[in-house]
């Protein structure tokens, strides 16, 4: 019965020491995702600072995804929908001038490269920079 609970007791170190060597992997994976990242990068949150903005990254987020909102394509995104219109859904803001995005039109996708530029009276610039819609192979 002792040996029993011994081998239980062994089996559940040796496995909580697992999980928590997962868990520090995970934590590595995301650090090393969250590198390019507006958000992470005071360098570059530091040209916000005179604006006084609790988070650049979702006001400049919120700004893109207002682009969506005019009837038809999103007009940044340099296609036709062919099934519906093409409109902006992921959006990863990279530093303080650049963020990729990812577009769709409910079958087809694509992906942006924006340059982009918060100006002193909060309004922001989109400039397309590159694009590229994936093929379709059915």
């Amino acid at each position: 019965m002792i040996k029993d609970k011994d081998l239980k007791i062994q089996n559940l170190e040796s496995e909580t020491s697992a999980l928590q060597d997962s868990v520090q992997n995970l934590q590595l994976q995301v650090f090393d995702m969250q590198y390019f990242s507006l958000q992470n990068n005071d360098d570059a949150l530091s040209y916000y600072d005179h604006l006084d903005l609790e988070d650049p990254s979702r006001y400049i987020s919120d700004k893109l995804l207002e682009t969506n909102e005019q009837k038809g394509n999103n007009p940044l995104v340099p296609y036709e929908g062919m099934e519906n219109d093409f409109k902006i859904n992921k959006i990863k803001i990279l530093n303080h001038q650049w963020i990729i995005a990812d577009f769709s039109d409910g079958k087809y996708w694509g992906e942006l490269l924006l340059k982009y530029e918060l100006k002193d009276d909060m309004g922001v610039d989109f400039t397309m920079m590159d694009h590229l819609l994936y093929t379709r192979s059915n």
